[in-house]
């Protein structure tokens, strides 16, 4: 078996260990990133769905930018969502403050039942830096 070639974020790898998951692992020219929650340091979700969906992205962003990535190479998003009836509005409004410029990465959105005390997760594929994809 091949040894997979992991990205930790400074500061959370007991977070990822106690878990039992890889944040993201790299591959073929391409970071796969595990879903990532609006989880504070020690685990929990921040209360307020706003900066829950801004933990996300800032978790997100710590990952890419440990493989020398960053948003813009982002290339696939898949949003999960629980009610996403009562809160799209609201997180594609945070959204929007991460996406940065056109053209966007495709993305789709799930709406869920459950992620574990959180309302919003996101999991991302990524173009790492020097590859020829």
């Amino acid at each position: 078996m091949t040894t997979r070639d992991v990205v930790f974020p400074p500061g959370r790898q007991a977070l990822y260990e106690r878990n039992r998951y890889s944040p993201a692992v790299r591959s073929n020219g391409l970071l796969f990133v595990s879903g990532q929650v609006g989880s504070r340091e020690d685990g929990s979700p921040e209360p307020v769905l706003e900066d829950q969906v801004r933990r996300a992205f800032t978790n997100l962003n710590a990952i890419l930018a440990a493989a020398d990535c960053s948003f813009d190479d982002v290339i696939d998003v898949t949003v999960f969502m629980v009610d996403p009836e009562s809160i799209f509005e609201r997180v594609w409004s945070v959204v929007a403050e991460f996406w940065g410029n056109a053209p966007h990465p495709t993305v789709t959105a799930v709406g869920v039942t459950w992620l574990y005390g959180f309302q919003f997760e996101i999991k991302v594929v990524a173009r790492l830096p020097g590859s020829s994809l």
